[in-house]
């Protein structure tokens, strides 16, 4: 599971109106060090949306064939939008250090 991957994908739909294109998902790898190969990245991205679909918090929009969904669209259902209300809403910590004792500042 990749709640990261799952958490930036409810956060994309959530400030596109409830409503994610397919293509720009991948902008989770963006700046990354090391990101995985484009293939791994789509692999990755399908996958969590469709764990998403199934777990109820999107619903998906694509073309179906006998095998396989082509996933093209998403939409949020109402308990995806309280989920990426509760993401949005986190306060964010910041990296801070501790001082060692003794030392001076």
């Amino acid at each position: 599971m990749r709640p990261g991957l799952q958490a930036h994908i409810l956060i994309k739909a959530a400030e596109g109106q409830g409503r994610a294109q397919r293509k720009g998902l991948e902008s989770f790898y963006v700046g990354r060090t090391a990101p995985p190969k484009r293939k791994d990245q789509v692999d990755a991205v399908t996958k969590s949306v469709e764990r998403l679909i199934e777990s109820g918090l999107m619903v998906g929009y694509g073309i179906r064939t006998k095998k396989k969904w082509f996933i093209k669209e998403m939409r949020l259902t109402p308990a995806g939008r309280k989920l990426a209300q509760t993401i949005l809403s986190r306060q964010q910590s910041l990296p801070l250090r501790r001082s060692r004792s003794g030392e001076s500042q």
